[in-house]
């Protein structure tokens, strides 16, 4: 009789531990597909951030190539993308966006441009201020990982 209990016992025992095992198995697969989702809505976030930056940065530094003046209305949603890099991005992308900011401050207080002014300057980096903002992005994008 004993043979017979045994038997019910290993057969209950294998039976809950494949049990287990499935759970487990099931728990970590969603667990890890989450953080999947996670970072990728947390990487679109970011480029979607980035995209806006560009476009405001590219929008004011042409003004600011024309104009002497700047309304300080024109520079807060600048400052608000900013801001939320401060939350979403890592040091450096904050950094380069700063840096931008600056350059584009720089650029109202400067004479302004004509076309032909700028002909001789399209190869340099004055025209371009956007350049090491857009490569620090690619670079963080590319890592696609956690920041912190």
């Amino acid at each position: 009789m004993n043979s017979q209990y045994f038997s019910a016992f290993a057969a209950l025992a294998g039976s809950v531990v494949g049990g287990f095992m499935m759970l487990a198995s099931s728990w970590l697969s969603q667990k890890a597909q989450a953080r999947a989702e996670q970072l990728a809505h947390h990487r679109t976030r970011r480029e979607e951030l980035y995209a806006d930056f560009i476009e405001e940065s590219a929008r004011l530094y042409a003004d600011a190539l024309g104009h002497n003046e700047a309304e300080l209305a024109k520079f807060v949603k600048l400052y608000a993308l900013i801001g939320r890099m401060r939350v979403l991005s890592s040091p450096k992308i904050v950094e380069t966006a700063q840096t931008v900011a600056n350059t584009i401050v720089e650029t109202y207080q400067a004479p302004n441009k004509t076309f032909r002014d700028l002909e001789g300057v399209v190869n340099s980096d004055a025209i371009d201020p956007l350049r090491a903002f857009s490569e620090a992005c690619r670079d963080e994008l590319r890592i696609s990982g956690p920041l912190f």
